[in-house]
């Protein structure tokens, strides 16, 4: 007999339907196959399936079965067939009917029990767009799919439970969203009362976060290049809902969402080491998966060392920067991963870190300058929004610092402008598709950012002074838009587009 079960696939963030056709045929030697494209993980599926039925004490059909996972031309990944197959095989030894509108997902132990599996918030989705009714899923996943309303979230803890379910010995009952403890900020490994000095970096880096702009801080070893960094998450604001369930889409796709696990609230603070591959970075295998761009999305990637990353490395971030999004190809499949992450990077002066220093010598030749410097291309530089020197600071003030009580801003203080700056460009892209200024594309530039005539005339005259880029120069209008938002002032004005003028290389020297 023919039985029916619904489950789904992933290429890259879109869920496909799946159709689990479970045929078992009473004539033919004993058999059990698995057809539709099927990867290794898909077809060791049989063995996860009869071993786990016969550990559960339940009856394994020793006949000619045939699973075919439809439609037949799409490459199938992973092992979260392992519940619509098992259930398929059990509707034939126990008789009872597969619920309609109902998708089946999750991968088995050999004991029978289900475990945590990825993709649980990808396929709710699904079944919520396609007007399905409910979702089994494992146990341990189904808080992740909970946070889709609408639907029924049934949690398997394992198949003896599962059956009972449905020949009415026991009812589950679906699971409830629990909200996560959102924090008011995310652990952080520094506070920024706690950074002496460096004034016009804290100022720089609030810029860069109220507006979502990209910064590369320059500075000799020790200056504080790498604690401004992890300062920074302590001063972003919480994602909003539309913003989360991006986020979260993405990492359960990557399966980066523990068990239990739900909603992410907090902006991911992503920092891979210089030695990453290109396909570590922006996505990629056989079966592309999200990289370190995408995982960063709508929120920061930290690249600590920038010059010392291969040049192919750099130079692929030049379109997921621009586009906000990646587009990987393969032979079986196409995805697209977004990437809409801030760019913060940080480098040395020079190969021995001490170029133009005040307290130690540089030791480099010009030639290994010139050459460090040429692994940045001008069109990377160009995309990022502001620079800034990490002067080293003086150790008298260093030592007064600790000694007396600090004065500084703390990052709550510094969160509640950004909030506030975030919260005026929240309302004036209400119509539209983007969340910050640094999103503005030229069109959205000349609607929002009028400018008077004389900071008109100061820009041009900048731009022709200093040779700027066209990119360069919307990019000085973006980072105006957003020095007024933290002041709450609603046109953009001179001394706006003179402060943006100073964070871009060459202006200011």
């Amino acid at each position: 007999m023919l039985y029916k079960v619904t489950s789904v696939s992933f290429s890259g963030l879109t869920t496909i339907k799946i159709d689990v056709e479970v045929n078992i045929a009473d004539k033919g030697l004993p058999t059990f196959e698995i057809v539709g494209l099927p990867n290794k993980a898909v077809a060791e599926s049989r063995e996860r399936v009869r071993t786990a039925l016969i550990n559960s004490n339940l009856k394994f059909p020793l006949r000619r079965i045939i699973v075919n996972l439809a439609p037949g031309d799409v490459p199938k990944y992973g092992a979260f067939y392992d519940l619509p197959i098992s259930v398929g095989i059990l509707s034939n030894i126990n008789g009872f009917t597969i619920p309609e509108k109902s998708i089946f997902f999750g991968e088995l132990s050999l004991d029978g029990s289900l475990r945590h599996t990825k993709g649980a918030l990808l396929a709710a989705l699904f079944a919520k767009e396609n007007n399905m009714n409910s979702i089994f899923v494992p146990e341990e996943s189904a808080n992740e799919a909970s946070v889709v309303k609408g639907i029924d979230v049934y949690p398997v803890k394992n198949l003896i439970q599962l059956i009972k379910y449905f020949d009415s010995e026991i009812d589950i009952i679906p699971t409830k969203y629990k909200i996560p403890k959102s924090r008011k900020q995310q652990l952080v490994d520094f506070d920024m009362a706690e950074i002496l000095g460096q004034e016009q970096a804290k100022r720089a880096l609030e810029i860069a976060a109220a507006g979502g702009h990209n910064i590369f801080m320059i500075g000799s070893p020790g200056s504080g290049k790498t604690m401004l960094a992890r300062a920074l998450p302590g001063i972003m604001p919480l994602l909003n809902e539309e913003e989360s369930l991006e986020v979260t889409k993405i990492y359960s796709s990557a399966g980066n969402i523990p068990p239990g696990g739900s909603l992410i609230t907090t902006r991911p603070f992503r920092s891979p080491h210089h030695i990453i591959s290109q396909a570590g970075l922006v996505g990629g295998g056989t079966h592309p998966q999200p990289g370190e761009i995408s995982l960063a999305h709508r929120g920061i990637l930290f690249l600590d060392e920038f010059n010392e990353f291969p040049r192919s490395v750099i130079e692929a971030l030049r379109q997921p920067i621009e586009d906000g999004k990646l587009t990987i190809s393969r032979s079986l499949e196409r995805v697209t991963y977004p990437s809409r992450f801030m760019l913060i990077a940080a480098a040395n002066p020079c190969p021995c870190g001490y170029l133009n220093d005040d307290t130690k010598q540089c030791t480099c030749t010009k030639r290994e300058i010139v050459r460090y410097r040429k692994k940045l291309s001008g069109p990377i530089l160009d995309r990022i929004d502001l620079h800034v020197d990490v002067p080293v600071v003086d150790i008298n003030k260093l030592a007064k610092g600790f000694n007396n009580r600090n004065t500084n801003e703390t990052s709550n203080e510094i969160r509640d402008r950004i909030d506030r700056a975030r919260k005026i460009q929240q309302q004036r892209f209400t119509y539209e598709t983007i969340y910050t200024n640094a999103e503005m594309k030229n069109r959205l530039i000349r609607k929002y950012v009028p400018l008077n005539t004389l900071s008109k005339s100061m820009l041009i005259d900048a731009a022709k002074v200093f040779q700027l880029s066209a990119r360069s120069y919307l990019k000085i209008i973006k980072i105006a838009r957003t020095i007024a938002d933290l002041e709450q002032i609603e046109n953009v004005e001179e001394k706006h587009i003179a402060e943006a003028l100073q964070y871009r290389p060459g202006v200011i020297e």
